[in-house]
């Protein structure tokens, strides 16, 4: 999957709302129930940060929180922007996720090297 889109550390992001992850030895599934797509989050400071981000605070701000050393956010960076093309992550406009077109629209709660599959 080609990523045209880019996410930047001042990008507020949050769990788009159809979007569950579920816990695994590996680290999470993220599952679409809007798209059907599922993504293998397989870092456990990825999960850590997809959780996160909640749509309160810059990816910056959630990058620095999870303890995520600085070296490694051009590739954090570069697996948010995928997971924002594939619809598992909304991008955050005055407190409310981009994708939605009518209020009010709900933020799903979260259950549960970044190396990402599937999509």
């Amino acid at each position: 999957m080609s990523v045209d889109a880019s996410v930047d550390l001042d990008s507020v992001l949050a769990l788009a709302a159809g979007v569950s992850l579920r816990p695994e030895r590996f680290g999470a599934l993220a599952y679409s129930f809007d798209t059907r797509r599922l993504s293998f989050l397989k870092h456990p400071d990825l999960v850590a940060v997809v959780k996160d981000l909640d749509g309160s605070r810059s990816v910056r701000e959630v990058l620095s929180g999870v303890g995520v050393d600085e070296r490694s956010w051009p590739a954090f960076l570069s697996a948010m922007a995928t997971l924002e093309a594939s619809a598992m992550l909304d991008r955050v406009d005055d407190g409310r996720p981009s994708s939605c077109d009518a209020a009010p629209c709900p933020v799903a709660a979260t259950d549960g090297a970044p190396e990402m599959s599937g999509t």
